[in-house]
């Protein structure tokens, strides 16, 4: 509510300013066509995320050093800190990355996002740019209109860039034209005073424009046209990087517990960045005057004197930083807490982060899949059995965890199934086909959900099919027919065997002897789902069993095969995907 009081207002203050003020408007369309430009530029850019340059990112996080440098180099490419953020989210999400590699890959692009200032203030500022803005546009419109999403995307790109010079070229035509009506410089305040004052300003001003990379451009492009002092242009940089993290915290407000973790780290980061930046505003304009003469950069030449400038600080500020982020995610873990009394049947890992791109939404929706096999259909298949889970995973003989498993254990697995699944289930279901509707998928990928909602499917079907088998297990126990009993201790063998592999298989690093033997229950499960079990006939023949007990066993000894057919099919879709997207990248 705040927020949208707050852009009603901006936008009445920005209509009165350019109704009283004619002069301003061709400032106000350079910074409109500007910022226009940077979102086709990230627009453009989302088309190639994808592929490498998530590879990139993920594969980076494995150390600070190549967390931070990645951080940099894609920002400084793509220009846009933005979407570096909403990618590091997203695979901190889905459980890619750590958050202290999402935090170096922040840091990263902080550094890469001061690219824009040497953009604007060595290229922008010194050429022509409209002569070259026009054929980046006109080649970007002709791409754009492809039916091929890559070309498409790479037509975004150049009509971003090409909206991006034209706008810096207005901004500048701008402020030539307002200096002839008004002199900006007159409002120079020398001294800590007008540091604090312009650091404030330069605070707003992001605010209001949602992006420190436009405020940049803006602060060059008056620095270029003679309308503010350096000294001042040097604290509204500084007033550009703390406002940016406003921009962050807001955009935090309504993302998961990881955008919440990360905007804060950004924040804390710039805001520590900008008080370093003004405490030692006139040491490091001093240094940026000696770094300049050893670069034969001009004594006038502010505009690259501000982007020298903007970078140190930055720098600074990372390695003022690095000695702190194991301290700082421990804070950031501390103040931004996980619920920790979920249950199964809420998400772990699903949130609306990962549906950005199809690596992390199919990562979390294995996490979140594997999460449910290990912790809900793996207990309730057991105590189904009125057997505990413990015993099945340890190394005791599985003949005498059945002999000494007698008790009813008063399992509801109906009960369990409402409880424990069925959510999780529908969350799982409901994210896979968002996925498949709302995102550009590649056959790979479409295959992967697919079989990721099948193997979910195929739980539920194994937990009803369980329910039914623990009624009569439970029965069994109280007739008084040794043969009875025997063959359903030799059902829950079968089953406790399945799922002990399957534990072994799920927890081995070598995984292909248990896969192997996996393979050979599923064959054999297959099998003997069309065959007759000559033991039943035989109690059959000799009288020993009713036709009603029949007709249980043989029901149930078709429903115990399928269920371990099932069983070792989920567990193959979930934890023997070597081709899986995750090992490719993603």
């Amino acid at each position: 509510m705040i927020r949208k009081i707050l852009f009603a207002f901006l936008l009445l203050l920005l209509a009165i300013v350019l109704y009283s003020n004619p002069n301003f408007k061709t400032i106000a369309a350079g910074i409109a066509i500007l910022l226009f430009g940077m979102i086709m530029l990230e627009d453009g850019f989302k088309v190639f995320t994808k592929g490498p340059l998530q590879n990139v990112l993920k594969k980076a996080t494995d150390k600070l050093y190549k967390s931070i440098t990645a951080g940099a180099v894609v920002t400084a490419l793509i220009q846009s800190s933005s979407l570096v953020t909403v990618i590091t989210i997203s695979f901190i999400s889905a459980g890619l990355i750590s958050l202290s590699g999402g935090i170096g890959l922040i840091f990263g692009a902080n550094i890469g996002t001061t690219a824009t200032a040497w953009l604007v203030a060595a290229f922008g500022l010194k050429i022509n740019i409209s002569a070259l803005a026009m054929p980046l546009l006109v080649f970007g419109v002709i791409f754009s209109v492809q039916k091929k999403t890559s070309l498409q995307g790479l037509g975004k790109i150049l009509a971003g860039l090409g909206f991006f010079f034209l706008g810096i070229h207005f901004m500048k035509e701008g402020f030539d034209v307002f200096k002839d009506y008004i002199d900006l410089t007159q409002y120079a305040i020398s001294g800590f005073k007008g540091v604090i004052i312009y650091a404030l300003l330069g605070i707003i001003i992001t605010t209001v424009l949602q992006s420190s990379s436009a405020t940049l451009a803006l602060i060059l492009t008056a620095l270029a046209a003679g309308q503010i002092e350096y000294e001042n242009a040097l604290a509204l940089a500084i007033g550009a990087n703390i406002g940016t993290t406003i921009t962050a915290v807001l955009g935090s407000i309504g993302s998961n517990i990881a955008g919440k973790r990360l905007a804060g780290a950004h924040f804390i980061f710039n805001l520590a960045t900008g008080i370093v930046a003004l405490i030692l505003i006139y040491p490091l304009a001093q240094l940026v005057n000696k770094l300049s003469e050893f670069a034969n950069i001009g004594v006038t030449d502010y505009t690259l004197k501000l982007a020298l400038f903007h970078t140190i600080f930055n720098v600074i500020g990372v390695i003022i930083m690095i000695p702190l982020i194991k301290a700082l995610e421990r804070i950031l873990l501390k103040f931004f807490k996980d619920n920790e009394h979920k249950d199964i049947d809420e998400p772990k890992f699903l949130n609306e982060a990962v549906l950005k791109f199809p690596g992390t939404v199919i990562s979390a929706l294995i996490n979140e899949s594997k999460y449910l096999y290990k912790n809900a259909v793996f207990e309730i298949v057991a105590h189904a059995l009125n057997i505990h889970r413990d015993d099945i995973i340890s190394d005791e003989k599985i003949k005498n965890i059945v002999k000494k498993s007698t008790k009813n254990l008063q399992t509801d697995v109906d009960k369990l199934y409402y409880k424990k699944v069925k959510t999780i289930y529908g969350e799982i279901i409901r994210y896979a086909i968002t996925a498949q509707n709302d995102l550009t998928l590649n056959k790979k990928e479409n295959i992967a959900i697919s079989d990721i909602k099948i193997a979910n499917r195929k739980m539920v079907e194994i937990i009803k099919d369980a329910g039914e088998l623990n009624k009569n297990i439970n029965l069994s126990l109280d007739l008084d027919n040794p043969y009875m009993l025997k063959e359903y201790d030799g059902f829950r063998k079968k089953i406790i065997k399945v799922l002990r592999i399957i534990y072994l298989f799920r927890k081995a690093e070598d995984t292909e002897v248990y896969a192997k033997k996996l393979f050979n229950l599923k064959k054999e499960a297959k099998e003997n789902i069309r065959k007759s079990n000559k033991s039943i006939d035989k109690l059959i023949r000799e009288n020993l069993i009713s036709a009603e007990m029949a007709s249980s066993l043989f029901n149930d000894y078709t429903n115990v095969n399928d269920m371990n057919k099932k069983l070792i099919e989920v567990a193959e879709l979930l934890y023997g995907r070597k081709d899986s997207l995750l090992d490719n990248g993603y």
